[in-house]
């Protein structure tokens, strides 16, 4: 809302003159001194005002007003900020690469700045030239559990989650006035990552079938010998309740199968102590991050058709490996700082999709997959070919693909 609406509706509330807006930390006051509005300041872009007031939560135009309090931004002095809470996944590694492509990109030095522990840490960027800070990007870096909590309690701008949201957490956030976090436009895929089946090198064991995955992790399967190894139990290593990697594993591999997760898998607080657990575990498995499998053996998914998938840079940006972990932002209905939109736009150009290869993690730039680069696909699909399919029919289905490209966007549907 901007300052004219802002001053219409407090205008209708000036009769409310006992309120006291002495105890709030900011008071915006029109030039003529007509309308006050006096509340707590939630943030300042550098154009706009975000203040709480006893009308709501109203964004202000700050060329229209000035400010008095002892929280009013000094202006001369002013860096805007970014506030980004969530996934360890996202926020240790990929987004600082990104920052410093951006501040490259961009002419702008950059500097990580330590915070009060080792979850909190920010970076700054600062103009060569004229030797100032114009832009500070604050991460608090934990779960996506905590990033969504941060959100709601207006601790953070933006959360880095490895799941969707939840249905609880998006009517909250709607009740506290963040819009509709579930709409498309809320939220956005940075990159992709995934979640692969992983054992100890040295384990006999080298595929799975999706729904052997599911009955392991839901308690039904709990010895190798069903799987084609040894007549030992099998030992479950899965990140910690709160992650987003480790909640996906319940909504994307169980749920779909009426499973819930077997009693006393070891839990682990980041992806890399559980993919060291595992290398030393003979009897291990876990289900890692595909950005972090460190030493492990990862096993190929085998699908109910014979299909064989394994986790691999291309088979994860198409999608057709079936355990893709899309890595979110989630953006709050509100207005952000010029230079956080600025770098919001950066996230989606070509130059920070090769930032986000670098870092390990699948990018989304667009590509073509020659038919050489397929043959797992055509043998998968003679193989699978019913009687009614006659090596004619084969053998046109490759005169007709062979001179053409695949795309890895792809475009799946629901059954029915």
């Amino acid at each position: 809302m901007v300052s004219r609406c802002a001053a219409a509706f407090a205008a209708l509330f000036l009769s409310f003159s006992g309120w006291s807006a002495a105890a709030q930390d900011v008071t915006l006051r029109s030039p003529d001194g007509a309308v006050e509005i006096s509340g707590t300041l939630l943030g300042f872009d550098g154009q706009f005002y975000r203040v709480d007031t006893i009308y709501g939560e109203l964004t202000v135009d700050g060329s229209g007003v000035r400010c008095d309090g002892p929280g009013c931004p000094n202006l001369e002095a002013f860096v805007a900020e970014l506030r980004f809470s969530g996934s360890s996944t996202v926020g240790a590694v990929l987004m600082p690469a990104l920052l410093e492509g951006f501040a490259m990109r961009n002419g702008h030095g950059i500097r990580r700045e330590p915070g009060a522990d080792a979850t909190h840490f920010d970076y700054v960027l600062h103009d060569v030239a004229e030797a100032e800070d114009i832009g500070r990007f604050r991460f608090r870096v934990t779960n996506t559990d905590e990033g969504f909590a941060d959100l709601l309690a207006n601790e953070a701008d933006i959360v880095m989650a490895l799941r969707e949201i939840r249905p609880r957490e998006a009517e909250l956030a709607y009740e506290a006035g963040l819009g509709d976090l579930s709409g498309a436009n809320r939220s956005r895929v940075l990159a992709l990552d995934a979640m692969v089946p992983v054992v100890a090198p040295g384990n006999p064991v080298r595929s799975i079938s999706l729904l052997d995955l599911a009955r392991v992790f839901g308690g039904v399967i709990d010895n190798w010998q069903a799987l084609g190894g040894p007549d030992a139990p099998i030992v479950l290593h899965l990140r910690d309740g709160a992650s987003g990697l480790g909640q996906a594993v319940t909504d994307r591999l169980l749920k779909p199968s009426g499973l819930s997760l077997a009693a006393g898998a070891v839990r682990h607080g980041t992806d890399a102590e559980l993919a060291q657990a595992v290398a030393r575990d003979r009897l291990g498995l876990g289900l890692a991050a595909f950005s972090e499998t460190g030493n492990t053996q990862p096993l190929t998914l085998v699908g109910s058709c014979g299909f064989r998938l394994s986790a691999e840079r291309r088979s994860i940006k198409t999608e057709d490996y079936p355990l893709t972990a899309p890595m979110f932002l989630y953006l709050p209905a509100r207005r952000l700082p010029a230079i956080g939109r600025e770098f919001l736009t950066y996230l989606r150009s070509a130059p920070a999709q090769i930032v986000i290869r670098r870092a390990g993690f699948v990018d989304q730039a667009p590509e073509e997959i020659a038919i050489d680069s397929q043959g797992d696909r055509f043998t998968n699909a003679i193989a699978q070919a019913g009687p009614e399919v006659s090596l004619e029919e084969l053998q046109r289905m490759v005169g007709t693909l062979a001179p053409m490209r695949r795309l890895t966007t792809s475009f799946r549907f629901e059954p029915g």
